[in-house]
């Protein structure tokens, strides 16, 4: 199988922040073409998790995303902080901070990636089981998320609605759905 990796040649940061840099590469292919400038924003992990209650509700949260102006369903979940200890470590702080529910069992899932042609970046999707609330929520300044509870039949309808419009979300409940006997293929 003929290897298609690019060489990177260069690289400049055009912007820096915490959860978002920007970078202009200058890159070479097998055959030598050099590709210049190619945009690669970098961003770090994602965690999210298909959460279920200890009497088997799904939790979502529905909450405005300004990028498309548009309020929405979606999984639990966040940013991966240079603090966590791992990637599930990261995964129980986000669900309780957001939801205030603990769970008895995690399971991670697999990863995929929102734009493999311009992130960086990995989402890692796991499946979250025994959840019982035991705080409230404590969001960041810049969050207002609603949690709701769904039965696997109201969750279903959600989907056909298109009322998750995350695609890497879609991606982590084929997978959950999968693992818990309600999708075959």
């Amino acid at each position: 199988m003929k290897d298609l990796s690019w060489k990177t040649l260069s690289s400049e940061y055009l912007f820096k922040e915490t959860w978002f840099t920007l970078r202009s590469d200058t890159c070479e292919t097998p055959d030598g073409r050099i590709i210049t400038p190619y945009y690669v924003y970098e961003f770090p992990s994602w965690v999210f998790a298909v959460a279920l209650t200890s009497d088997g509700k799904f939790i979502l949260e529905r909450q405005y995303r300004h990028a498309l102006g548009t309020t929405s369903y979606e999984l639990p979940g966040g940013c991966v902080d240079e603090s966590d200890a791992s990637l599930e470590a990261a995964l129980r702080r986000e669900l309780l901070e957001e939801t205030g529910y603990q769970f008895d069992s995690v399971e991670y899932l697999g990863k995929t990636s929102a734009n493999p042609s311009t992130n960086n970046n990995w989402g890692h999707f796991f499946l979250a089981t025994g959840g019982r609330r035991v705080q409230e929520q404590h969001l960041d300044f810049n969050e207002e998320i609603e949690v709701y509870l769904y039965s696997f039949d109201q969750l279903k309808a959600l989907l056909r609605e298109g009322g998750i419009i995350q695609s890497m979300h879609v991606t982590a409940l084929f997978y959950a759905l999968t693992r818990l006997g309600h999708l075959q293929w």
